[in-house]
């Protein structure tokens, strides 16, 4: 019985509590009838944020178009309890409501609306008519994708082949997660041509979603980046307590200078070595602001080394 009591209370307390961006995804659902393919609810959803000034989820290219980490992992966390089910068939992969509830109307009206005009807009689209609407409408988010030559014209693959960056130059970039999506990070590698993703963190593990070592990794591969991990380089969180002043930081990446970059020098030549094979190579930590993360540090260290011919950029 007690066990009773505590599923219904959490289950109110996660109605009552939700996330509205899962909100969104639960009334999108039900618009469409209450079961959707993952590729369908991907681009419904994107289509929809469209229309949004300010996003409910971020989208990056990847292997059928526009998709959302972030979504993903919310449909993820929806059947976990029990608000909708995941169903895999020889015609793919489908999203179904199991709760008979009025998800619409929880939304603000404003983006009841914006559901409605994508229903009435592009509704009646089979898969592949909406798959290749979205390509043709945002080229940029068709660059990673397995599918895109069966479904294009030569003229639209050609839109689509301009909107990728490629760069022959060496660059050494710097990138912090801190107050950004998943997918705005994916997208700043992507758009700056990043092969190398370094993670110098002693600890390959977050609380914020995306970036924790095996969720970032997935990431990067389906987006055709190499994520490597190098903990050497990384600093104990026992030390990164108390940081208050710029004092604090300047005697705790003293200390870094003079211990942990000059006994892990091999990491420091393997990111050379994996500069001169790759060309652009970024190196990342949690920091937004790179004044107040070691991985300036292993930058610096690397801008220094002998015949450095690669320049150092902060994303």
């Amino acid at each position: 019985m007690w066990l009773l009591y505590a599923f219904a209370y959490n289950f109110l307390f996660l109605q009552d509590n939700m996330y509205y961006r899962r909100k969104i995804l639960l009334a999108l659902l039900s618009f469409f009838g209450g079961k959707l393919t993952a590729k369908q609810l991907q681009k419904y959803l994107f289509l929809f944020t469209r229309q949004q000034d300010t996003k409910s989820f971020d989208f990056v290219p990847y292997h059928y178009g526009c998709f959302s980490f972030q979504a993903n992992q919310d449909i993820s966390t929806l059947t976990k309890y029990g608000y909708c089910q995941i169903t895999e068939t020889k015609d793919g992969r489908f999203y179904e409501l199991i709760k008979d509830e009025d998800f619409i109307n929880t939304l603000k009206p404003e983006d009841k609306q914006k559901l409605i005009d994508t229903k009435d807009k592009f509704g009646k689209l089979t898969q592949t008519e909406l798959i290749r609407h979205t390509y043709r409408n945002y080229p940029y988010y068709a660059i990673k994708s397995d599918i895109a030559k069966s479904l294009l014209n030569s003229s639209e693959l050609e839109i689509i082949e301009q909107q990728k960056r490629h760069y022959s130059e060496k660059q050494l970039f710097s990138i912090g997660y801190e107050g950004i999506s998943l997918e705005t990070y994916i997208n700043k590698l992507i758009i700056n041509d990043v092969h190398v993703l370094c993670d110098v963190r002693k600890n390959a593990y977050s609380q914020k979603y995306g970036f924790s070592k095996k969720t970032l990794e997935l990431a990067c591969k389906g987006t055709n980046i190499e994520y490597i991990h190098i903990p050497d380089l990384g600093i104990v969180s026992d030390k990164r307590q108390e940081l208050n002043t710029l004092a604090d930081y300047d005697a705790l990446f003293n200390e870094y200078k003079q211990t942990t970059l000059i006994d892990n020098n091999k990491s420091i030549l393997y990111i050379r070595d994996l500069l001169d094979k790759y060309k652009r190579v970024a190196l990342t930590c949690f920091e937004k602001d790179p004044k107040q993360c070691h991985r300036t540090c292993v930058a610096n260290s690397l801008m220094q080394l002998p015949n450095a011919d690669y320049g150092l950029k902060i994303l």
